[in-house]
C-alpha cells in the first residue's frame, strides 16, 4: 500500500492539486484518538494513510469540461414589492427560445420555483446565509421541462433554512408572512411558493416536500399542493435532505392547474436514482378531470388523523364535514382506523440522523447514490462547520440531537426506522386495499402565529415541527398526498388531505377537482 502513489501514476492519473496528501504523526495520532484507537501506533500508519490520501486526490483528474458561465438577469425585489417576504429573487426566463414552447402545455403559465432548485446563472440560498453567494451553472431537470413547454420562470421563492421547518419563521431572509393574516405563518418549508400562488402573483409554483413542505404551506395559505409518489418527478438538480424522503411537486390555485403542471413534471430522466420504480409513461392527468361524479369511489376518513394533541376542533369538524360531503357526488365515505398512523411521528424523529448525515456530515453528498451533486455547492456547504451559529434553532436542535443519539446509540434508530417504515407502508396499503382514498386534515391546525424575535429554541423548534403530524408519514411510505382548501376558521384556511395508492395521482385529482367544483371553501 505504501506504493499506492506509484500505482496511480502508472495508471495515468495525475496528482490532485487541491489537497495536501502528507500528514504528520501528531495529526494522525489525534485522528486515531478520536476514533478510539491507540495513538501510540500512529507512526506505523503514516505511509499507508498518505498513500490513500494520494489516491483520493487523484480523483481530481476526472473533471467536467469547463462550460461557459450562464448569465441570466435577476433582481432582488424591494420590500414594497415583496410585502410578504415571499420572493428571494425575481426573473423573467421565458421558454420561447426552446423548440415547441410557444404552443406547449404550459404556454403562458407564470411559474415560481422554490429556492432549493438549481436555476443556472441565478443565486441559490436555500434559506441559509451559509450558501449565500452560490450561483449554480445548470438548471434542474424540471426547469428544463417547464421551459420546453412554454412556461416563464418569474422568480425564486424564499424557503426555510435548509428546508427544515413546517413554519415560515426560519429563513435567513426573515419570516414569510401569511397572506390571510401577516401575523401568522405561511407554512414551510415551501413558504414563499405557497404565498405567491395564494396572492395570485403567479399561476403556479414548485415546492419540495420531505415532511409536508408542499402540503403544509398549501394548507396554511389556502391553495392546492401535491406531493406526488416518490420518484414520479425527477429530483435532479434540486437540493434535498435525504434521497429516501425527497419529493418535488406543483402548488397551484386549482386542482386542474395542478394536474396540468404535473403532466410536464412527471417522468423518468435517466439520472435520478429515486425513479427506480417509476412508470415509463406519465399519465395525462388533466384528462382525468372530466368525470361528472365520484360514483364507485370509496373514501376512508382516518380516525387517527383527528383529535391529536395539537388539533383544533374547528379544523377537525371542517375536514370531516368536507369529506362527508363527497357522498353528494356519489362517493361512499366511511370511517376507518389505521392505528400505526398515530405512531408515524416516531419515524420522522428516528430518521433525523439520516437527514443530518446527508446534509451536514456529508456536506450534501449522497453517499453511495449515483445522483450528481454540484461540487461548487458542496464547497459552499462545507463552510457550515465554521459558521454553525448562523443556523436557526430548529436546525441546531436536529444536529445536536443526532450527535447525542450517535454517541449513545450509534445508528440503530435508523435501522429501526427503516423497519418501521415498512410496517407503516403496509398499514396504509392494507387500508387502501379496501378504499380508494384516505382523508384527514392536512395540518391539525390553521396557520400558527409567527414567533417573536428572540424566541426560545423550544418555541422555534416546536413551531417548525408541529404542522407535520399528519403529513410526514407519507414522505417515508411514498404514497401520493394532496392538500385542498376546504374551509376557513377565524379567517385562516383549512386544508383537507387526500392520500392514494402509489402512482394513483389521477384518482386524487378526480376527487379533489369535483370537491373544488362543488364547494367554495371561502364560504364554508
Amino acid at each position: 500500500m505504501v506504493g499506492l502513489g506509484r500505482m496511480m501514476r502508472r495508471s495515468g492519473f495525475e496528482w490532485g492539486e487541491n489537497m495536501d496528501t502528507s500528514i504528520s504523526v501528531e495529526e494522525l495520532a489525534d485522528v486515531m484518538r478520536d476514533l478510539g484507537m491507540t495513538a501510540d501506533e500512529a507512526a506505523s500508519y503514516k505511509g499507508v494513510v498518505e498513500g490513500i490520501l494520494s489516491g483520493a486526490a487523484a480523483s481530481d483528474a476526472f473533471d467536467w469540461p469547463e462550460a461557459e458561465p450562464v448569465k441570466r438577469n435577476w433582481v432582488r425585489p424591494d420590500e414594497k414589492d415583496n410585502p410578504h417576504g415571499a420572493w428571494y429573487v425575481q426573473t423573467d426566463i421565458k421558454g420561447s427560445n426552446i423548440k415547441g414552447s410557444k404552443s406547449g402545455k404550459l404556454a403562458g403559465m407564470r411559474v415560481a420555483v422554490k429556492d432549493n432548485l438549481l436555476l443556472a446563472g441565478v443565486p441559490l440560498m436555500n434559506g441559509t446565509s451559509i450558501l449565500e453567494g452560490y450561483e449554480p451553472q445548470e438548471d434542474a431537470e424540471i426547469v428544463t421541462r417547464m421551459l420546453a413547454e412554454g412556461a416563464t420562470i418569474v422568480g425564486k421563492t424564499v424557503c426555510e433554512a435548509y428546508c427544515f421547518s413546517g413554519g415560515s419563521h426560519t429563513s435567513a431572509t426573515g419570516p414569510v408572512l401569511n397572506p390571510h393574516n401577516p401575523e401568522h405563518s405561511a407554512g414551510g418549508s415551501s413558504s414563499g411558493s405557497g404565498v405567491v400562488v395564494a396572492t395570485g402573483e403567479v399561476d403556479a409554483a414548485i415546492g419540495c416536500d420531505q415532511g409536508g413542505s408542499i402540503r403544509m404551506p398549501a394548507s396554511f395559505c389556502g391553495i392546492v399542493g401535491m406531493k406526488p409518489t416518490w420518484g414520479l418527478i425527477p429530483y435532479t438538480g434540486i437540493l434535498g435532505m435525504n434521497p429516501n424522503i425527497d419529493h418535488t411537486g406543483p402548488m397551484t390555485a386549482t386542482v386542474a392547474e395542478n394536474a396540468r403542471l404535473l403532466e410536464v413534471l412527471a417522468g423518468r430522466d435517466g439520472e435520478d436514482s429515486r425513479q427506480i420504480a417509476t412508470p415509463e409513461d406519465a399519465v395525462a392527468y388533466a384528462d382525468e378531470l372530466g368525470a361528472s361524479d365520484l360514483a364507485g369511489l370509496k373514501i376512508g376518513i382516518v380516525q387517527e388523523g383527528f383529535g391529536l394533541p395539537s388539533s383544533q376542533p374547528m379544523v377537525d369538524s371542517a375536514v370531516r364535514a368536507a369529506a362527508e360531503s363527497l357522498t353528494s357526488l356519489g362517493a361512499e365515505v366511511i370511517d376507518m382506523s389505521v392505528p400505526l398512523h398515530a405512531q408515524a411521528g416516531a419515524l420522522t424523529f428516528g430518521g433525523t440522523q439520516a437527514i443530518t448525515t446527508s446534509m451536514f456530515n456529508l456536506d450534501g453528498n449522497l453517499l453511495e447514490r449515483p445522483d450528481l451533486v454540484p461540487e461548487a455547492f458542496i464547497e459552499k456547504q462545507n463552510n457550515w462547520r465554521a459558521r454553525a451559529d448562523e443556523l436557526p434553532a430548529n436546525v441546531k436542535t436536529a444536529l445536536i440531537s443526532s450527535e447525542v443519539i450517535r454517541r449513545r446509540e450509534g445508528f440503530r434508530f435508523l435501522a429501526r426506522t427503516e423497519r418501521g417504515t415498512r410496517l407503516l407502508r403496509q398499514a396504509y396499503d392494507d387500508a387502501l386495499a379496501t378504499v380508494d382514498l384516505l382523508v384527514m386534515p392536512t395540518t391539525p391546525m390553521t396557520a400558527s402565529r409567527l414567533p417573536a424575535a428572540g424566541a426560545s429554541p423550544a418555541e422555534v423548534t416546536g413551531l417548525a415541527f408541529a404542522p407535520l403530524a399528519n403529513t410526514s408519514a407519507f414522505n417515508r411510505t411514498h404514497h401520493p398526498a394532496m392538500s385542498v382548501p376546504c374551509g376557513l376558521a377565524d379567517g385562516l384556511p383549512i386544508g383537507m388531505m387526500f392520500v392514494g395508492q402509489r402512482f394513483a395521482e389521477a384518482t386524487i385529482y378526480r376527487a379533489g377537482h369535483l370537491f373544488e367544483q362543488q364547494h367554495d371553501w371561502r364560504n364554508r
